[in-house]
């Protein structure tokens, strides 16, 4: 699988169960959301916008996604609703590594890393002066995505967040995807 393939994966309505813990305090906290992720071409207007935005050259766009969220967590009485844009351009031959840009309402514009290994598991990094975020993601079947995070800042706070998603609605892309298998020596 390449980097457009696993982007395509994604593709759909997701029902995701999120649990967070900060690691300042004990107890973690859960909620639910419902995520739409549509996929981008690279020739799309938003994806163009966002290279220019990032001074970075087009042409270079592999793919890109819009990721729209309406959920709550257990604990607060407020929905949350965003929007996240992401587009996965090229660095060199190899699709499955490059620079990734993200345009999010809340944070701005950020540009991070990303890295498709041979397991399939996709690794997200983002550091900024004012953040350290990697998240993974992998599908453990077609319509079952998991998702792991880590979020560090410098004024102390850090959170680790676990989500399992389901696929509800859209279709799976053309590329079948098959489960991440692993095994360990005993």
């Amino acid at each position: 699988m390449n980097i457009i393939e696993f982007f395509e994966a994604n593709a759909g309505k997701w029902l995701s169960q999120r649990t967070s813990h900060n690691l300042a305090w004990p107890g973690s906290e859960s909620g639910k959301a419902e995520v739409q992720i549509d996929l981008l071409t690279a020739s799309q207007p938003e994806v163009i916008q966002l290279c220019q935005q990032g001074n970075l050259a087009a042409a270079q766009a592999l793919c890109g996604a819009r990721i729209t969220w309406k959920g709550m967590m257990a604990a607060e009485t407020q929905q949350q609703i965003g929007t996240t844009l992401l587009v996965a351009l090229a660095t060199g031959d190899n699709l499955n590594q490059g620079q990734l840009l993200q345009q999010n309402g809340r944070k701005g514009l950020l540009s991070g890393r990303y890295l498709l290994g041979s397991d399939e598991v996709l690794t997200l990094t983002t550091a900024s002066e004012s953040l350290y975020l990697e998240e993974r993601l992998w599908f453990a079947g077609p319509n079952l995505r998991l998702r792991t995070s880590l979020l560090k800042q410098p004024n102390g706070f850090s959170s680790a967040t676990f989500c399992s998603e389901i696929r509800i609605g859209g279709s799976q892309s053309p590329a079948a995807v098959a489960p991440v298998v692993t095994s360990s020596a005993s």
